[in-house]
């Protein structure tokens, strides 16, 4: 059997509350199948890690970010027989509070209170990326 490869890249955006000091972190919702996890998209021709990242999480839940570390985490898996998957996440900034959800694809989106983030995940991939980016976060603060 070919193996196919796909490559995806995405963010882990923190947001802060200005009046309580309190920190967030953007999560979305999957229709399909119903899991937690971070905005994240297929790298178009021509993009940047960066770029795919930044395109992708604007997309998926309507929010602009920036990017503003060297934090980069990458987690590889096989969504389904035959195919290997990398997925590059960032670290990211916003002081945006709306979200939108992308119609179709994504049934959530939501800001959720740092301390409740990892429980909130489904896979542990994702809480081994969202540990790393707290650690990171601690040393930009």
């Amino acid at each position: 059997m070919a193996i196919t490869y796909e490559k995806s890249c995405g963010a882990l955006v923190f947001r802060q509350d200005p009046k309580t000091g309190r920190m967030y972190i953007l999560m979305i919702r999957h229709k399909h199948g119903g899991h937690r996890s971070f905005p994240k998209g297929h790298v178009e021709a021509g993009e940047t890690e960066h770029q795919t990242a930044i395109r992708e999480v604007e997309e998926e839940t309507a929010v602009k970010i920036r990017i503003t570390s060297d934090f980069c985490e990458k987690v590889h898996y096989s969504p389904m027989p035959g195919v290997r998957k990398e997925v590059v996440y960032f670290l990211a900034l916003t002081d945006q509070k709306h979200t939108r959800p992308r119609d179709g694809e994504i049934a959530d989106v939501s800001w959720v209170p740092v301390e409740n983030a990892e429980h909130s995940l489904t896979h542990e991939n994702d809480k081994i990326v969202f540990r790393a980016a707290m650690a990171k976060l601690e040393t930009m603060m």
